[in-house]
């Protein structure tokens, strides 16, 4: 089936998303499609541990009642729903959803696919010698959940079934979008500037809110968050699009708000590798074509690998976190104090105990922007939260640690005010690994109206491993780009040159960071093209090591990685085992890197002085 376009809608970026999206895009006019991004690695492990609690459960239970509110709205328009929300119990969200839908009186033809879940196999991957793909480690006994992600073939299959509403379990959060465009355009499976063009679409939608406005730079310019508008894409059956936001909604559609999205928790923007195909985004054109609208296109592709990326999850030990208010003078310093204390006591009790030490503490004194390491300004502070943090194989030396935190409130420092809300609890350290799979080892079906039907990727076409392609990894880094300081027009002098000084890179670049496992991406867009070789000069790959020393954990070669993204001006920087672990296997408060991009910003670049004082309205005073 060809169309001309087809509109589609994000409504969801993650289990917990906000509920204004629905009915704010059922205001929309002529939606195809509303799909829905729930599930990222530690949303597996939380989804496992409520599946092994109740076997009713492990999906997205918000969902479910968020289709049932709005249902009849849904099937009167035609609106055909695809989401992940499916989680480890996919059948069961389908089922639950199935309930939902009677009680309503409402038909809608629902297709599950299924093939994604791969726990029950764990013994035969790790008898095969499965290796971690970053690490090389082993794979670890008592796994939590092991899911592949899959593509969006099943998806475009079960929407050839006439499925109305596809849930699916792990899956590439584009997919969802991709396999929209597969059915509607009849791609085949070697037409790869399309299938790159609908993925990128695909990313640009599947963190909601994210695309129009929300986390952008410039915040100010977003308008009313308390309605922020949430992605509209009309798609081409070329793949590019028009992005847009439903009418008289809060937040932004520009240049810069796509361009932040398309960077985002990618690495290699040249080999952005997904199961349908490997992504080239580096010559994507970005243009602003009216308020609240922007065209996205050029994108390229090439084949994908044979193999499947899949991510397990695991228990390693315990952790708990506790935050303490101070205040007064000198708070950072009390707080500095307070956190020595504690540990040392505790570690003096432990081992009259002859129990093991803490494998790991954080100290992070926030409001003294303890997060900037070296680059603080702030440890004047007269109010501050003192975070405490530790892991141990054993709960109870960690429950020891709130206690001894709590004791300091009338032992310690004056100006402590309060805990923090609720008495902290000890929680599971969850670690993730990640592996290749060969596609034809994972078994996929579609599942509707009691029939299951088994899906191959064969059915699509020839598929062909492309010779550049390391891994599946939707954020490896390939080969680094060199560098070009030969441009013309760069800045030459540093900040004690004669005549020269330096500007707050904000002056000269929007940016976004995000995370995948222990790395982080900061993707930092030129505001002009003009200031694209003076960010390049400035922001080597040394130099963003250096800026970020304090959070790298200084054991890989080659900590930061660059990449040059000439389509929108941009550059996007890789940094390798910077988050401690990340998710929920870090102790820090920004687990995520999500403010690394905010802390760049405040990178002084050097330029002469006439070109600082026409940038002086951008530069804080």
């Amino acid at each position: 089936m060809r169309r001309d376009t087809i509109r589609v809608a994000g409504a969801s970026g993650f289990w917990g998303d906000s509920s204004i999206a629905v009915p704010q895009l059922l205001r929309a006019d002529d939606l195809d499609y509303i799909v829905f991004d729930y599930l990222a690695e530690i949303t597996m492990s939380i989804m496992a541990r409520a599946r092994a609690k109740d076997a009713s459960l492990g999906y997205a239970t918000d969902f479910v009642s968020t289709i049932a509110r709005h249902a009849r709205a849904i099937s009167e328009r035609k609106i055909k729903i695809i989401s992940n929300a499916g989680g480890v119990n996919p059948r069961a969200c389908a089922r639950a959803l199935e309930a939902k839908l009677t009680e309503a009186c409402v038909k809608m033809k629902i297709a599950v696919v299924l093939g994604d879940d791969l726990l029950d196999r764990a013994a035969e991957f790790r008898a095969a010698g499965t290796r971690e793909m970053f690490s090389g480690a082993e794979m670890p006994e008592n796994l939590w959940s092991i899911n592949a992600y899959l593509g969006a073939g099943p998806i475009a299959a079960a929407l050839v079934q006439g499925a109305d509403l596809v849930i699916t379990g792990r899956c590439v959060d584009s997919a969802v979008t991709l396999g929209a465009c597969i059915h509607a355009f009849g791609w085949r499976a070697d037409e790869f500037d399309h299938l790159a063009a609908g993925s990128l679409a695909g990313h640009i939608l599947e963190c909601g809110a994210q695309a129009t406005g929300g986390l952008h730079t410039d915040w100010e310019q977003t308008g009313d968050w308390a309605d922020i508008g949430y992605p509209i894409a009309d798609i081409g059956p070329d793949g590019s699009f028009v992005l847009s936001k439903p009418p008289d909604t809060g937040g932004l559609v520009n240049f810069a708000t796509v361009a932040e999205q398309m960077l985002y928790e990618i690495g290699d923007p040249r080999a952005y590798v997904l199961p349908d195909v490997t992504c080239d985004f580096s010559g994507v054109r970005i243009d602003e074509i009216g308020p609240d609208r922007v065209r996205v296109s050029n994108a390229k592709g090439r084949a994908p690998t044979d193999t499947y990326k899949v991510s397990a999850t695991y228990q390693d030990g315990y952790r708990v976190g506790a935050y303490l208010a101070i205040g007064g003078i000198d708070a950072a310093r009390k707080a500095d104090k307070v956190a020595d204390a504690v540990i040392r006591r505790c570690g003096i009790i432990l081992k009259a105990t002859n129990a093991a030490p803490y494998t790991e503490t954080s100290v992070e004194v926030l409001g003294a922007e303890a997060s900037y390491g070296p680059h603080s300004r702030a440890r004047a502070a007269r109010e501050v939260v003192l975070k405490l943090a530790a892991k141990h194989p054993d709960p109870k030396p960690l429950e020891l640690m709130v206690r001894e935190l709590t004791s300091s409130g009338t032992s310690m420092s004056p100006g402590i005010t309060g805990m923090g809300g609720n008495r902290a609890k000890v929680s599971p350290v969850v670690r993730l690994f990640s592996c290749l799979v060969p596609k034809h080892k994972v078994p996929i079906a579609i599942e509707m109206e009691g029939m299951q039907m088994p899906f191959s990727n064969s059915e699509n076409g020839p598929r062909t491993v492309p010779k550049d392609a390391a891994s599946d990894s939707c954020f490896e880094t390939h080969a680094a780009h060199a560098p070009q300081d030969e441009e013309v027009g760069v800045a030459s002098q540093s900040p004690q040159d004669e005549g020269g000084t330096t500007v707050p890179l904000i002056a000269l670049a929007w940016a976004r960071s995000g995370d995948k496992g222990n790395n982080s991406n900061i993707g930092v867009i030129a505001r002009k093209p003009e200031y694209l070789p003076i960010i390049r000069r400035a922001l080597t790959t040394d130099a963003v090591a250096n800026f970020f020393a304090h959070h790298l954990d200084g054991k890989t070669s080659e900590p930061v990685a660059r990449f040059d993204v000439p389509g929108i001006g941009a550059i996007n920087f890789v940094l390798h085992d910077v988050l401690g672990g990340g998710g929920i296997a870090s102790l820090r408060n920004d687990p995520q890197g999500k403010g690394f991009a905010q802390m760049l910003l405040d990178f002084p670049v050097p330029v002469d002085r006439k070109f600082a004082a026409e940038l002086a309205s951008r530069i804080d005073p």
